[in-house]
């Protein structure tokens, strides 16, 4: 079995090729957008891997939340490539890859979402896939419901070193804001989706967004001190 997997939720992009259980990834390079990059990396991850587009069992992507353009480019991507081959769309949730790259048994997943506001959720991860918690949320770092302070969580993600106060409020608990949604845990994810037979339409594939409003009006910048 083979899966093209996808992720562009953030400014760390990534593809990886699923086979067999067996994963290579290669990373987009910096300072240049996805759409400009992505399609050129997947060609050189697939003759690297000694494979090829007509091999693909399946095309994956990560589907947010994250940033907006970040996640059409993925979904779009997936969705052609996906049309074009006659193959399933496996949608994999950012936050649930960022849980599986943890490696962690209980994990919060925390992503920067920009304009002073987090994404979050609970899962528990088993031997092969991610179970979610609570209900996946946005909102600010002081605002936000975090688990019990009595029990091992992971908290892990980018907005443990955006936001100073919100890493001060899981002190008491192991954290790793260095990870990111990978493609390779996409990639992971989807394998036990598609072997469930939860593969889509090319059609039904789609973003997930928690958030409606992509920027602050100047108004509210000026209130923020000028900041995003």
């Amino acid at each position: 079995m083979q899966i093209l997997a996808l992720e562009t939720s953030t400014d760390f992009g990534t593809c990886a090729l699923w086979q067999d259980g067996q994963i290579i990834t290669a990373s987009c390079p910096p300072g240049r957008s996805h759409s400009e990059t992505l399609i050129p990396l997947v060609q050189q991850l697939l003759a690297e891997a000694g494979s090829s587009f007509a091999a693909l069992d399946a095309l994956a992507f990560g589907m947010g939340p994250g940033a907006f353009t970040g996640l059409r480019v993925a979904c779009g991507i997936a969705q052609g490539m996906a049309v074009a081959l006659d193959r399933p769309v496996l949608p994999v949730g950012s936050l649930e890859t960022m849980a599986w790259e943890a490696g962690g048994q209980q994990v919060l997943a925390l992503l920067d979402a920009r304009m002073g506001e987090v994404y979050a959720a609970t899962f528990r991860c088993g031997s092969a896939d991610v179970e979610v918690l609570g209900a996946l949320c946005l909102a600010s770092p002081a605002e936000l419901h975090l688990p019990p302070a009595d029990q091992p969580w992971l908290a892990v993600g980018n907005a443990l070193a955006a936001y100073p106060e919100l890493l001060a409020r899981c002190a008491g608990w192991e954290c790793k804001p260095g990870i990111l949604p990978h493609a390779r845990s996409v990639a992971h994810l989807a394998a036990q989706a598609l072997a469930r037979g939860e593969g889509l339409d090319p059609a039904l594939a789609a973003p997930r967004y928690l958030r409606d409003k992509v920027a602050r009006t100047v108004a509210e910048r000026l209130a923020n001190g000028g900041k995003v």
